[in-house]
């Protein structure tokens, strides 16, 4: 016999779907008003912050003595065009197994075109398709702050949990401040992170100078903004490591 929804449930669904499409809407209109080119390391400030991001990554991989990632199984929850799994490989990850997922189609073409040994996929963050387990290292570089519901940022970070292995890690990297300027967005501080994956052990750092600030010094001076960057109240972005116990 086919049971009914309660009607939380129903609400939770009109919920979840209403946020899928204002995400979708909120990236369909960056791409209408912000440059192609507007994150192109092409740029100074983007070439800049792209090694300061790489550089807090390693040195956390150091820290816990992970030298390569050679077999291990990679997911870039909200993937992109797959640009950091491409970064992936150069510190041993092999191609078969990388897989991203992203929520807009034309991501997930772009990333198929570019990166045609590696693995994408269409969907849901809080709907992983994938097994339990399956994967030994999940990582997500500026998903949750595009979430604004906390009953959806829930349901994603318990997908994440669900898909890692036992012992299994998350690489975290996102903005802990609001932005005034992108209603779109919202940030998120440790405490939140704490909440989000309980069950983890995290290591945090601190990172990434100010786009605002980063934007002009970087166009100067290297230099400058590597040295600006070093300063804690400039820094804007937290890289998180976190283990499932």
């Amino acid at each position: 016999m086919r049971t009914k929804k309660q009607p939380s449930a129903i609400l939770t669904d009109i919920g979840e779907v209403a946020e899928l499409a204002r995400i979708r809407e909120a990236y369909g209109q960056r791409a209408r008003v912000i440059p192609a080119d507007r994150y192109a390391r092409i740029h100074a400030e983007n070439l800049c912050r792209h090694h300061e991001t790489e550089i807090a990554m390693s040195t956390m991989f150091r820290a816990i003595g992970l030298s390569s990632l050679t077999r291990l199984r990679i997911l870039d929850v909200g993937c992109g065009r797959g640009a950091w799994l491409r970064q992936l490989l150069e510190y041993g990850a092999e191609p078969t197994r990388l897989f991203g997922l992203d929520l807009l189609e034309g991501h997930v073409q772009d990333a198929l075109r570019l990166n045609p040994a590696l693995h994408f996929a269409c969907g849901d963050a809080s709907q992983l398709p994938f097994p339990d387990g399956c994967f030994d290292l999940v990582i997500q570089f500026m998903l949750f702050t595009s979430v604004l519901s906390d009953r959806f940022r829930k349901k994603i970070s318990q997908e994440m949990m669900r898909i890692l292995s036992p012992g299994g890690r998350i690489l975290w990297y996102d903005f802990m401040y609001n932005n005034p300027k992108n209603k779109d967005v919202r940030g998120i501080g440790r405490a939140e992170i704490r909440r989000l994956f309980p069950d983890c052990s995290m290591m945090f750092r601190r990172i990434t100078l100010a786009p605002p600030l980063g934007r002009i010094v970087a166009r100067f001076s290297p230099a400058l903004y590597a040295a600006l960057a070093m300063i804690p109240p400039l820094r804007t972005h937290y890289m998180c490591l976190l283990q499932k116990n």
